[in-house]
């Protein structure tokens, strides 16, 4: 009595939770704003996904903290913007998590621009790839493809809807074309508070300058500023612009010096509060202001 009891409760069980309801959802730990949109986008209800580095975060001045290592070492998949952005806490990370967990550095697969440190003769990657829309469209293939990988047997919803995603992106490259063709070739001269638009430049034709380096911790010497106050009145500039997530104070001193006004502010670094909440938000965001602006 008691075994066919049980037998009974476990059929019942099968009834009311199918076996695709029992199995667990993929955990997805991402350490990029940008990244955790993709992430979602694609793994629809097959993921779980961990935004490690909140909207409007400076992804180059985060810390590992204990909670988020926790997060990562429970996870399935780690996600990294790649190109160097993790280079503080990279290691620590991969020594940390689990063998099972994967770890995928997207942008290392993506096409890779430098930059020359200001000093000395070294090249040094650029990691702000998001700001490409044709690379994120690169992004969510490779992130459609790992999740393929690691859970075939959603493959078919993977691909659906990242080739959903992939549309929306495509509109929003045309889109941007079409606003940034409102702004004459010669007036595509973009100044920001640090180094982080150049496969934005790449794509759309505009020749950049920035106050700060690629990352927002390298400050700008003496020399750098006041050949960029010169260049700025040379080129005839008209705005510079200001980052969601930097201090405005030089910024606002290089106007004074130049006669160029503060253009607005930009999300550099990924998703922010406000209009930049999502990728194509941020995206709509930076190209009217730059191209109002500068008009």
């Amino acid at each position: 009595m008691g075994l066919r009891f049980t037998l009974r409760a476990l059929l019942v069980c099968f009834l009311v939770f199918p076996t695709a309801k029992l199995q667990a959802e993929m955990k997805v730990a991402c350490f990029s704003t940008v990244l955790s949109e993709i992430a979602q986008k694609v793994g629809g209800k097959n993921v779980t996904v961990t935004s490690l580095i909140k909207p409007g975060q400076d992804p180059h001045e985060y810390e590992l903290t204990p909670g988020d290592l926790s997060a990562a070492t429970a996870s399935d998949l780690v996600i990294l913007s790649g190109k160097g952005m993790e280079v503080s806490y990279l290691r620590n990370l991969r020594d940390a998590l689990p063998k099972r967990v994967q770890v995928l550095e997207v942008g290392d697969q993506l096409p890779s621009l430098s930059k020359k440190a200001e000093e000395g003769n070294e090249m040094t990657q650029d990691p702000h790839w998001w700001n490409s829309v044709s690379d994120t469209e690169k992004a969510t293939m490779i992130v459609r493809d790992a999740f393929v990988h690691l859970d075939g047997q959603h493959a078919a919803d993977y691909q659906a809807a990242a080739q959903a995603y992939l549309n929306s992106l495509q509109e929003l490259d045309s889109w941007a074309r079409r606003k940034i063709a409102e702004l004459p070739r010669n007036q595509r001269k973009l100044v920001t508070s640090h180094d982080a638009f150049q496969y934005f430049a790449k794509d759309y034709g505009f020749q950049i300058d920035s106050i700060e380096g690629l990352t927002t911790d390298q400050e700008p010497s003496v020399s750098h500023v006041t050949a960029l106050i010169a260049e700025i009145k040379k080129e005839g500039v008209k705005a510079i612009f200001l980052e969601n997530t930097l201090n405005p104070k030089v910024s606002v001193e290089i106007t004074r010096e130049s006669g160029a006004k503060i253009g607005g502010s930009l999300y550099a670094d990924g998703l922010g509060p406000g209009d930049g909440e999502t990728y194509a938000g941020m995206v709509r965001h930076n190209v009217t202001t730059i191209v109002d602006a500068l008009k």
